[in-house]
């Protein structure tokens, strides 16, 4: 735990924290920090789909996508509830808070991969898939659990259907993933230098970024009761853990099991934000946001991410053979 805290990504995170909060003028222009996300998306996902060229199509890819689609689609359930009853929001946007709270965020993925490589760990390729297959269950959820007060939203072309499977992180992932899995690893020796020995430095550059937004946003915002707050660590702890225990109880290995609580645990921040707009124009975007980016992420990245990590070492050196 002690090696990922004071690694270069969180530092460089902490850093951007501080800098927002001791209100510097710090930032790092908003053009340079989309095209450092597309970077990251394209990274990844090529690495993915390079790895699971390498290893094959077998049966730990099923069952991590399908434990991926059921826990997307579980995991807003809860949190809608907390929503409705423990914090008081109305149906709309404890709906919006669910959608967050069952997708994922690529960022905090990307973050928790980097950490399982500190800790000699390294979570299969084709947990790349399993990321883009878990963006959507939960904002089709989320829609279901709003509709007595969102009234009836088209799905169809132009809708929420199309704006979840085909925004832009969605593409690029799920693209990127299908040209490493074409490319192979003699393909991918030709970009080698740009998506993989400058991965992490540009990752410090993005946390950087991540932790002046994160602050910012915590600091401005007037959305969070005591009870949001607690949602929006609390959420991301009993996710986290379910994944977890449950990939280890269906045979993943622990580097994959870690890798899929880091998912349950992560909140999107890019995608529903994205969908809602269309599907619920009328939920509170501040509250949702500010939760899944300006608590959610930040406790994920500097002490979530360990505590997963180590969850799924501990359950699988408890039960080993």
């Amino acid at each position: 735990m002690t090696a990922t805290l004071l690694s270069p990504m969180v530092l460089f995170f902490a850093l951007g924290v501080l800098a927002a909060l001791a209100r510097s003028d710090l930032s790092i222009p908003e053009a340079v920090g989309k095209a450092i996300a597309i970077y990251l998306m394209i990274a990844i996902g090529l690495k993915g789909g390079v790895a699971v060229a390498a290893e094959g199509v077998g049966s730990d890819l099923a069952i991590a996508a399908a434990l991926g689609l059921v826990l997307s689609a579980a995991l807003p359930l809860p949190a809608y509830w907390l929503g409705r009853k423990f914090a008081g929001q109305s149906a709309t946007d404890a709906a919006s808070i669910a959608a967050h709270y069952g997708s994922v965020s690529v960022v905090t993925f990307v973050a928790g991969a980097e950490a399982l490589s500190l800790a000699g760990l390294q979570a299969s390729g084709y947990m790349v898939a399993v990321l883009a297959l878990m963006e959507t269950p939960a904002i089709i959820v989320g829609l279901l659990l709003a509709r007595r007060a969102a009234g009836t939203v088209e799905l169809g072309k132009g809708g929420l259907l199309h704006e979840a499977l085909f925004n832009g992180s969605v593409v690029l992932l799920v693209g990127s993933f299908l040209i490493g899995m074409t490319i192979g690893k003699d393909g991918f020796v030709q970009i080698a230098p740009v998506f993989e020995a400058a991965f992490r430095g540009i990752l410090c550059l993005f946390l950087l970024d991540m932790g002046l937004v994160a602050a910012r946003r915590l600091r401005d915002t007037r959305s969070l009761s005591l009870r949001l707050l607690t949602m929006a660590i609390a959420l991301p702890l009993l996710n986290g853990v379910a994944g977890v225990f449950l990939a280890s109880m269906v045979g993943l290995e622990p580097s994959n099991a870690a890798a899929m609580g880091i998912l349950a645990a992560s909140a999107s921040y890019i995608a529903v934000p994205a969908a809602m707009r269309i599907a619920l124009p009328q939920a509170n975007a501040g509250t949702s946001l500010a939760m899944s980016l300006g608590v959610t992420f930040p406790f994920n990245v500097t002490l979530g991410i360990p505590l997963y990590i180590l969850l799924a070492v501990e359950i699988a050196e408890t039960w080993k053979p």
